[in-house]
């Protein structure tokens, strides 16, 4: 299985972008579909979530900002971010996991994408 996460660029402080994540080689429906991010810096953090059935979870930094959402015709993941401050700036990844995994480590990564958000 593999992702590919597209998206990323440069915006300012307070603008939105979308991040895009596909899969391919399984069926998208079985997997759980995160977004993680690892600024300069720092270790990577969780973003948000989102399982088969479209519930979601998010991490507190972006609670009311950006939305999880996924598209199962297309075994797309979507990561709607509005409201960008500069400290979103940030190398964004997409992450799967089986629904039927007794584990809730993610076990597939996309390969990054860039946001940068400027002040």
């Amino acid at each position: 299985v593999q992702l590919q996460a597209s998206g990323g660029g440069l915006v300012q402080a307070g603008g939105f972008l979308r991040l895009s994540c596909t899969m391919s080689g399984r069926t998208f429906v079985n997997y759980v579909l995160g977004w993680f991010r690892q600024a300069p810096g720092k270790e990577r953090e969780y973003v948000a979530q989102i399982y088969w059935a479209a519930s979601t979870h998010y991490a507190d930094s972006v609670k009311g900002r950006f939305t999880i959402s996924r598209d199962n015709a297309k075994n797309t993941v979507y990561l709607q971010m509005n409201s960008l401050k500069p400290e979103d700036t940030a190398v964004y990844y997409c992450a799967a996991r089986h629904r039927a995994s007794s584990s809730n480590e993610y076990t597939v990564w996309g390969q990054g994408t860039l946001v940068t958000v400027s002040s």
